[in-house]
């Protein structure tokens, strides 16, 4: 079955949320693992796909459900082991946020980091013991976007291989 007009527009719609939902692994704001489900919902209810693309809408819907668990039940267990805690993540991203306004994306890391190595220098009483837990923080950091991106990929490849099929 061929592209209609408006097969073609949905799927350019679907792929640019797709897009997007990688973009905001990284870009504070977007939530992408939402973003990249709804391309594939939009997709689903609108576009020319045919039955499977409730198929695919299935696979999509565990794949962001499962990554969303992932990401953030995997770091935080390290961070739990680590004994890394909760105010020193949240100061961390508070900085981090305010750091991507400050200095556009480079200031997201550098906040981050800061903010984490900051509340733990003071918890802790020592620069020595502060930069160990923050690197733990910055790898849980990197892991839960990793997880992310992956799943956000994923979600990708099965509308790709439903929209081939279609």
């Amino acid at each position: 079955m061929g592209l209609t007009e408006t097969g073609t527009a949905v799927s350019v719609v679907a792929a640019l949320a797709i897009l997007a939902g990688l973009a905001g692994v990284v870009v504070p704001g977007l939530p992408a693992l939402p973003l990249c489900w709804g391309g594939v919902l939009v997709w689903s209810l609108f576009g020319d796909a045919g039955t499977g693309r409730w198929l695919v809408l299935a696979a999509a819907t565990l794949v962001a459900v499962a990554g969303t668990v992932v990401k953030y039940a995997w770091p935080g267990r390290n961070l739990k082991r680590a004994g890394v805690p909760t105010t020193s993540l949240l100061a961390g991203a508070v900085l981090g946020l305010v750091g991507f306004f400050v200095i556009p994306v480079v200031g997201l890391v550098i906040g981050f980091v800061g903010g984490i190595f900051v509340m733990e220098r003071l918890r802790l009483g020592d620069t020595r013991l502060a930069w160990p837990a923050t690197k733990q923080a910055v790898a849980a950091a990197g892991l839960s976007m990793l997880v992310e991106f992956l799943s956000g990929m994923v979600i990708g490849a099965l509308w790709v291989a439903g929209l081939v099929m279609a």
